[in-house]
């Protein structure tokens, strides 16, 4: 679930959901209802996502996943989520993701789907997609939002390829973040981001970010209307394997707790 909280005109969303913060269809809309108040409402400046706890976000609900009984129900949350993910993409205002903790998987999505990207300095932190070590991909507006964020096939075959999870000085090498602060400033350093890019005369940052990323997000639009993804990302979770290394990912994350 999110946690939502204004200040200074900022919507605060914070991913509260257990101890690893994992997302699932509900997190989702609850996201889409903030992204639409921010653009719908003059007020509002942007939004900082965060998390609670050790985790920014593990990604997706396990359990969720697991739990997928027939090809039609994949298919229908990836329908959904494809669209939100986009909408979140192209959030009129700044988004600034602040990575309290831990960010993996749609996590990390999220993260590089934000105009700017700050993480918490912590030895213990790691950030990584290790999607490549459990058998699945990413759908098409994940895989194009990642790439945008990282921007350089080179670094998203490094992330994507190796699957590693890595420190937070070494994802600032990577170009995974833009920022490593100390913990109290996360928030305030995001704000500051968000102050400085839309407190100007006549926003034009609305504008400048509608050009940056209307045609990757047309891209996105267009191959989810022409291509057949829903055979792919249907076939890749009820893949009885895929599921089994799931349900042995959640035991062990289980069993950490």
């Amino acid at each position: 679930m999110l946690k939502k909280e204004i200040q200074d005109n900022i919507v605060i969303a914070t991913l509260s959901d257990g101890a690893s913060n994992a997302v699932t269809m509900e997190t989702l809309r609850q996201l889409k209802e903030i992204i639409d108040e921010v653009n719908d409402t003059d007020e509002l400046k942007g939004i900082i996502l965060t998390g609670d706890g050790r985790f920014f976000s593990s990604g997706f609900s396990l359990p969720m996943f697991v739990g997928f009984e027939t090809p039609e129900e994949v298919v229908s949350f990836f329908e959904e989520e494809e669209k939100i993910l986009v909408d979140y993409f192209t959030c009129r205002k700044p988004v600034v993701c602040a990575m309290n903790g831990h960010s993996a998987a749609m996590g990390l999505i999220l993260a590089m789907a934000s105009d700017y990207r700050i993480v918490k300095n912590h030895p213990k932190i790691k950030l990584g997609m290790s999607e490549i070590k459990i058998g699945l991909a990413l759908s098409i507006a994940q895989s194009a939002v990642v790439r945008f964020g990282l921007d350089s096939d080179k670094r998203y075959r490094d992330v994507m390829y190796f699957g590693d999870m890595v420190g937070v000085d070494r994802a600032l090498e990577m170009e995974m973040v833009d920022e490593v602060v100390e913990g109290e400033d996360l928030i305030s350093r995001a704000k500051e981001v968000i102050c400085l890019w839309i407190d100007t005369p006549n926003q034009p940052f609305i504008q400048i970010k509608k050009g940056l990323k209307s045609e990757t997000a047309a891209r996105i639009n267009l191959s989810l209307e022409t291509e057949n993804w829903q055979d792919v990302m249907a076939r890749t979770l009820m893949n009885p394997d895929v599921k089994a290394t799931l349900s042995f990912v959640q035991a062990a994350m289980e069993q950490k707790k």
